[in-house]
């Protein structure tokens, strides 16, 4: 995980030391700084100023997760790479690369990035056509900028994972508030899209869309065989030596915590007030799982403490993803307390499976919410982890998982009024005891207690949640 930065226009080094300043809270294991007039990288934050100028340029500031510890990016080859996000596959990118001729400098998976645009680009295909071979072959989640001296591309994977940022001066970064620090306006690049900046302006295309996923309908049986082995894959590409969940005992995170546990030495992270729902199933779910539960009981007064952390990663005005950011904030920190850096959670198995009541009634908004969960909670949810230099990492997200949902016919996932039925059946299989297969979940919001003491302090000022939050932010942010 890391803040990745950049732009194009003149006298940079000014610009450039105010982004990193604004987003090395994503990253304080080193820096690294690539322009047209040369490269700057360092453990040692008091050396950005030492930056050199010039008229493009990438920036990039890491929190170590794979590979050398001590290497930082950007990488310098043909093109100068920056990439925020993990590539789970990277070994056997490596490989398949080094089969054919390519060798590498480091252990790290943004070099295989850089190789493998830099393999196709040397094929005859365009920068269009090289990020799109690249993304089809990458699983992972990622945000990534290169340059080849005269322009900046920048894209995203496919689900959007990973936040990134743009405007529509040349500039771009991991988060808003980056932006807004020198200036300019945060736009979305949107996921799977490519956007090239240059002189000329500001070039938007789509390389990967998740409409490519579609085969031919798999029948239920095998839909169900088919889930619980691209989720259980999903997984084992995702854990570390020690792995936490984010965990409120319901079927998304349970199922995740039980296949992570065959791989990995699991804790359980969950927050909630005291007699909330997910506090109390999140307990009697681990003592079932027979795994190690870490817990942040909250009261007023921490909410009270936490709302403007929260509102500052969140960067928007929006009572909802604030009330939903809290109990994250304090599960991240008690992971960050553990030296864990990993937390896995069960982002996305809602809009792939019919999760929500809605969808009841109007399943075609599965898609629909499927296509805007990166930027409505994904960004949230990376953001808030950064705060407490943890990395989130959402299985059900990969392209395998993703694919076999979009391909399990409609009434397989709500099936006589019960909502992802088809994943509750492959949970069963996969040995999740039904109790637990079987629940039906609260909004985080409402099921870890946040939203009742967000509306308590928003009372104690004479105000509605909503203008409580907006007058957070512009406290915060200073806008408008």
């Amino acid at each position: 995980m890391c803040l990745v930065a950049g732009g194009l226009g003149s006298n940079l080094r000014d610009r450039f030391i105010v982004m990193i300043n604004a987003g090395k809270h994503r990253g304080e294991d080193s820096f690294g700084v690539w322009t047209d007039e040369g490269v700057l990288k360092s453990s040692d934050f008091s050396k950005v100023p030492e930056m050199p100028d010039g008229k493009i340029g990438l920036i990039q500031c890491r929190l170590a997760m794979t590979g050398s510890l001590g290497f930082t990016q950007p990488f310098v080859n043909e093109l100068a790479l920056i990439h925020n996000g993990e590539i789970y596959n990277h070994r056997e990118l490596r490989a398949w690369l080094e089969g054919r001729g390519v060798s590498f400098e480091t252990d790290v998976d943004s070099e295989v990035i850089l190789r493998l645009i830099e393999f196709f680009l040397d094929r005859g295909l365009d920068a269009f056509g090289a990020v799109r071979k690249a993304m089809l072959m990458m699983e992972g989640d990622y945000a990534v900028a290169f340059s080849d001296g005269e322009r900046i591309h920048l894209f995203r994977d496919p689900l959007g994972v990973r936040p990134l940022y743009r405007s529509p001066e040349g500039f771009f970064a991991s988060e808003k508030k980056v932006l807004w620090a020198i200036g300019q306006e945060a736009i979305p690049v949107g996921p799977g899209e490519l956007v090239t900046i240059s002189r000329e302006g500001v070039e938007v295309r789509k390389a990967l869309q998740l409409e490519e996923l579609r085969r031919k309908p798999l029948d239920p049986g095998r839909a169900v065989k088919a889930i619980g082995r691209a989720l259980t894959c999903s997984v084992r590409h995702r854990v570390g030596k020690k792995t936490g969940v984010l965990f409120s005992g319901g079927l998304d995170s349970s199922l995740v915590a039980l296949i992570a546990s065959e791989y990995s030495d699991v804790v359980l992270y969950t927050a909630g007030v005291e007699g909330s729902p997910d506090i109390e199933w999140a307990r009697r779910a681990a003592d079932r799982l027979g795994l190690k539960l870490r817990e942040y009981v909250f009261d007023l007064d921490d909410v009270r403490e936490a709302v403007p952390r929260v509102a500052f990663a969140i960067e928007e005005p929006n009572p909802m993803n604030l009330a939903i950011g809290i109990p994250l904030y304090f599960a991240t920190g008690l992971a960050r307390d553990d030296g864990v850096r990993v937390l896995l959670s069960g982002q996305g198995a809602d809009e792939l499976f019919g999760g929500y009541a809605k969808y009841l009634e109007r399943p075609e908004l599965m898609e629909e919410d499927l296509k805007g969960l990166g930027e409505r909670n994904l960004a949230r949810d990376d953001k808030i982890a950064m705060l407490n230099s943890v990395e989130g990492r959402f299985p059900f997200l990969s392209l395998s998982v993703v694919s076999a949902a979009i391909n399990t016919p409609l009434d397989a996932k709500i099936s006589r009024g019960v909502r992802k039925a088809v994943l509750r059946k492959a949970a069963l299989e996969l040995g999740l005891p039904k109790e637990i297969a079987m629940r039906e979940k609260k909004a985080a919001q409402y099921g870890s207690g946040s939203q009742k003491l967000l509306e308590k302090l928003a009372k104690s000022e004479g105000l509605g949640l909503r203008e409580y939050a907006e007058k957070v932010f512009r406290e915060i942010f200073k806008r408008e």
